[in-house]
């Protein structure tokens, strides 16, 4: 291998590429409009339009970044001597909410423009004949996390930092997550394993968690006990309730996204690679929530 080509470089994930792959990353200029002649062995496209939990990007940003970027970057592999392509799509291409646990083969109903422009991405991709020898990944990781990474799992850690009691205990719900050093090693597998079927792969840790389990995990990356408590759900239902009528932080689309499931399997992924991930679902968040009190 003498090159891996890299777009998104300065995001979290791309720098962790940057560190795990070292001297092998190359990025591309991507405010050039004419690609550098594409003469390594593999593209990472990694550059993309994250979720919007703000709801202040403007929809056609997604296209252009995450649909038509793609394209591009897709375009100029379908040409070049380079025999493997690896991208990051979502399983939010998929699903926002799931009521069973999330596969390859559940039926694709994105309701955000972020969901729907990685999913036109994925179809432009999958409609395209390929040469002989080129493999072609589409990855649709659930939550990524490690070192370094700001979003929901750092405001979850820091209202347990601040011995503000977890009160919705008496919600049982289970989420999938990805450590970073996982998906390093599944990078490095697809690069490297020719035995690999092109196509779309699932990619989480192996065992989805309770947030009741993230606050126990924070609590204990801190060496202080969780605080949670488990309150009726019937009485928070009803405090939601009235929170949609009064505009409070609390209303009934606020409680579903803490208190939901989203379960990704990784069966097929496992099932290719043949080998057991690196770190466990637990371990990956310690790390994660210890690398928070290291930043602090």
């Amino acid at each position: 291998m003498n090159k891996i080509f890299l777009t998104g470089g300065s995001g979290f994930v791309g720098q962790s590429v940057k560190t795990y792959f070292g001297s092998l990353i190359h990025e591309l200029d991507l405010r050039n409009s004419v690609l550098v002649k594409l003469d390594g062995n593999v593209i990472l496209h990694f550059a993309g339009k994250s979720h919007d939990l703000k709801n202040i990007f403007d929809a056609k940003e997604y296209y252009e970044v995450n649909t038509d970027l793609t394209k591009k970057i897709y375009d100029a592999f379908l040409v070049s001597e380079a025999m493997v392509f690896i991208t990051l799509s979502s399983v939010k291409a998929v699903a926002d909410q799931v009521d069973r646990e999330l596969t390859e083969e559940h039926p694709q109903n994105p309701v955000t423009h972020y969901g729907k422009s990685k999913l036109q991405a994925e179809q432009y991709i999958f409609s395209k004949p390929i040469a002989e020898g080129k493999r072609v990944y589409v990855l649709r990781p659930c939550m990524i996390h490690g070192p370094g990474n700001k979003g929901n799992l750092n405001l979850l850690y820091k209202i347990v930092s601040k011995s503000i009691p977890w009160t919705l205990g008496a919600f049982e719900n289970k989420r999938s997550f990805c450590s970073i050093d996982n998906l390093m090693f599944i990078l490095k597998e697809l690069i490297e394993r020719a035995d690999i079927p092109s196509g779309i792969y699932n990619v989480a840790d192996d065992e989805p968690l309770s947030t009741n389990d993230l606050i126990g995990l924070i609590a204990q990356s801190q060496n202080r006990a969780p605080k949670i408590w488990n309150i009726s759900k019937k009485f928070i239902e009803g405090v939601a309730s009235i929170g949609d009528k009064l505009h409070l932080p609390l209303n009934a689309e606020r409680l579903h996204k803490l208190t939901s499931s989203y379960v990704v399997s990784n069966a097929k992924l496992m099932a290719a690679i043949g080998k057991p991930l690196p770190v466990s679902s637990k371990e990956g968040l310690m790390k994660t929530f210890q690398s928070f009190q290291n930043n602090k």
